[in-house]
């Protein structure tokens, strides 16, 4: 029998997450995902500083639901895919925030530049599937600014300003299943 101040292993099942952004584009904003990544919690809801956090996104997987848009993105002007393939974000500590809240502070690094930087996220539950597997879901959100991680192609609108903004909403909503 598990308790609930025991340290659990969980892997991120990721047809049940998602990771998703948001950027100003011209007036509006658009939104994307990334469809393939994955990770691994380790969790210890009494004593969150035991916690960790090891998340893998694989960069050509992003879909803007426009084609053309989403092999510039992969290009050299932004993730350069065939260079960095990979973001990722490893912990460096969590804290409690208070009630089902956590700061998850960790490195992030996109086009191999790292920035530390800090998820806030809510601890949605714990419950156990149909087939007996025990699950843990959160949600996080975090804004960062794009050009810290060097992708700094814009383009100048006549008008005045640029056609893609600098802020990035960063949106996870995480579904992961204890490890056997």
């Amino acid at each position: 029998m598990t308790t609930a101040t025991a340290v659990r292993t969980f892997a991120i099942d990721k047809t049940h997450s998602e990771a998703t952004f948001q950027v100003r584009h011209l007036i509006t904003k658009v939104r994307g995902r990334f469809a393939d990544f994955a990770g691994t919690i380790t969790f210890n809801e009494a004593q969150p500083a035991q916690s960790s956090v090891s998340f893998t996104i694989q960069a050509a997987s992003i879909d803007t639901s426009t084609p053309d848009r989403d092999a510039h993105l992969r290009s050299d002007d932004f993730f350069a895919v065939e260079t960095y393939p990979t973001i990722t974000f490893e912990s460096t500590g969590i804290t409690a925030a208070g009630g089902n809240d956590y700061q998850v502070a960790g490195n992030l690094t996109m086009r191999g530049v790292t920035k530390a930087i800090t998820i806030p996220v809510t601890l949605l539950g714990t419950a156990v599937d149909p087939w007996g597997n025990q699950k843990l879901a959160f949600e996080g959100e975090v804004t960062i600014n794009r050009k810290d991680y060097g992708l700094n192609w814009n383009a100048a609108l006549e008008a005045g300003g640029f056609l893609v903004g600098d802020d990035v909403k960063i949106s996870l909503s995480i579904q992961a299943a204890a490890a056997k």
